[in-house]
């Protein structure tokens, strides 16, 4: 299995909505790392299993999306506990869209949100 992994760092707030959620109900930022990791069988023609310009420039417009943003104010987590687990499925999806990576079988999203913390989730895609 060959993989490809890039990662950026941002700054996005959230707010807890789950029952007694203590000091994280509060309105709060967190400084996240996302590192993205794409997984392959095979290469392809030129030995590569993806453009990694294409993944930074894919993982750029995700991270421009997401900086500086409130997640319980965006449509994709409405009814939706902004966990980082939620956030790292979220992540994946948005940054899969549209990314032209045939060799490409797997995407696993990890995100750090302090220097303790960090979820990931992985997905066949």
């Amino acid at each position: 299995m060959y993989t490809v992994t890039v990662q950026r760092n941002f700054v996005a707030q959230h707010f807890l909505t789950v029952p007694d959620p203590g000091p994280e109900g509060d309105l709060h930022s967190h400084h996240y790392t996302a590192k993205v990791q794409l997984a392959g069988e095979e290469l392809n023609e030129y030995g590569y299993l993806t453009d990694i310009d294409a993944v930074e420039r894919r993982l750029d417009a995700t991270v421009d999306y997401y900086r500086d943003a409130t997640l319980n104010d965006l449509l994709e987590f409405e009814g939706l506990n902004p966990s980082v687990e939620h956030f790292a499925r979220l992540f994946g999806q948005r940054f899969w869209e549209g990314l032209d990576a045939p060799e490409v079988g797997y995407l696993t999203v990890k995100l750090r949100e302090d220097d303790v913390a960090w979820a990931s989730h992985e997905r066949e895609v």
